[in-house]
């Protein structure tokens, strides 16, 4: 079911806070959050979720068991990459070809060597038909994260790849 809310700030407060017609009012805080919703013996099919604190995209995507496993060793290898690693995920591919949705999110620690890890975070939804045409809601966001920040999803991600947890949050700055 769709939430019904009003974006803009609330009396002066921060500009992520949502004001929703009942009066009550929620605070989006920044982050990347994949929530298992399904798995068979071959794949599992997850719910993404994508909020910069002001603007929110979810899709659903299937990912297959070894993929996920690789890709949290990927992310376990370049999170020592402070100095100017770049790492791509990637989960379902983006087009009508593709079955369901799309997630695709580039990590970068930038040469400057501040820490910092800057995330491009790309989403499409399945595709449906639209009038004439098939189309499929897409989203870019950015958002930025931290070193301890990302290992503490790194192991959220481990749990999610073997099965032992249900969903992973990144929070983000």
């Amino acid at each position: 079911m769709r939430e019904n809310f009003m974006s803009g700030s609330v009396r002066g407060t921060s500009s992520n806070r949502r004001c929703y017609r009942d009066g009550s009012t929620k605070i989006m805080k920044p982050s990347i959050k994949l929530k298992k919703i399904w798995q068979d013996d071959d794949m599992v099919e997850l719910t993404v979720s994508v909020t910069d604190g002001m603007s929110l995209f979810q899709c659903d995507i299937y990912v297959g068991h070894q993929s996920l496993s690789e890709a949290v060793k990927n992310l376990n290898e370049f999170k020592n990459h402070v100095y100017g690693g770049l790492f791509d995920l990637r989960f379902g591919e983006f087009g009508p070809e593709y079955a369901s949705g799309a997630f695709h999110a580039r990590f970068q620690f930038h040469h400057s060597g501040n820490g910092k890890l800057s995330i491009t975070a790309k989403a499409e939804s399945e595709w449906n038909e639209f009038t004439r045409t098939m189309v499929a809601s897409k989203a870019t966001l950015y958002l930025r994260t931290e070193p301890a920040l990302l290992d503490n999803w790194l192991v959220s991600l481990k749990g999610l790849a073997k099965e032992t947890r249900d969903e992973a949050i990144l929070e983000c700055i």
